[in-house]
């Protein structure tokens, strides 16, 4: 279960029943997706869960494709905005770590996801999930993939996730026997570590204009 960490939400309810329903839509790849695990447990749908408990008009639209680069997100991402988004939460990198590809060239497609996404709407709130990249690449390497994620929101505004699988990754009870992808354990996991810093941005959002 989610710690909630928007404990003012209560006093929302009344605002958010008069709210048009908002989406926030989750691009990324396996980790998100929810490899191997049915949908419901994979931590998008575990954040429309707390969202409907807060009784706010929230959507979550969990975008994530197995495999998909930063490069494959681009190339989708004016299909996956189709139907609009007012947030939206960058979770990518990890199979262009894993295949060793620039880190520039990752960034560089980052840059552009949230470049395009605000050019659709321009009053979309963008949170960027950071990831870290396997050990056998080379501290060099490594620490230059690392840097992109704090770097590009910093430049572009975005909320930062540090590390999408803190207190996750390299943790065998978190983790499937493949010792990369989270398990449900791990999932609820990671729902808390995004949930810190999304749970401000559905406040926001759900502020009445005035005391009822």
């Amino acid at each position: 279960m989610l710690t909630l960490l928007a404990t003012n939400s209560s006093l929302y309810l009344d605002a958010a029943a008069e709210q048009q329903e908002q989406s926030i839509v989750f691009l990324g790849d396996s980790l998100t997706a929810g490899f191997e695990l049915p949908p419901e447990q994979a931590y998008p749908a575990l954040i429309q869960q707390e969202i409907a408990k807060l009784g706010l008009k929230f959507r979550v639209v969990n975008a994530g494709v197995s495999g998909d680069t930063t490069a494959d997100a681009l190339a989708r991402l004016a299909w996956v905005m189709k139907n609009g988004a007012d947030i939206l939460v960058i979770a990518l990198g990890a199979n262009d770590g894993l295949r060793g590809l620039p880190p520039s060239l990752a960034a560089g497609n980052l840059r552009a996801i949230i470049d395009q996404a605000r050019k659709t709407n321009p009053q979309i709130r963008v949170v960027l999930a950071g990831i870290l990249v396997p050990t056998n690449m080379g501290p060099e390497y490594n620490n230059e993939f690392a840097r992109i994620f704090p770097e590009i929101a910093a430049e572009k505004k975005a909320i930062l996730v540090p590390f999408l699988l803190e207190g996750v990754a390299a943790r065998p009870e978190l983790n499937l026997p493949d010792g990369l992808h989270p398990n449900q354990e791990g999932h609820k996991i990671i729902a808390q570590t995004v949930w810190k810093k999304l749970a401000p941005l559905l406040d926001d959002a759900a502020k009445p204009s005035k005391i009822r």
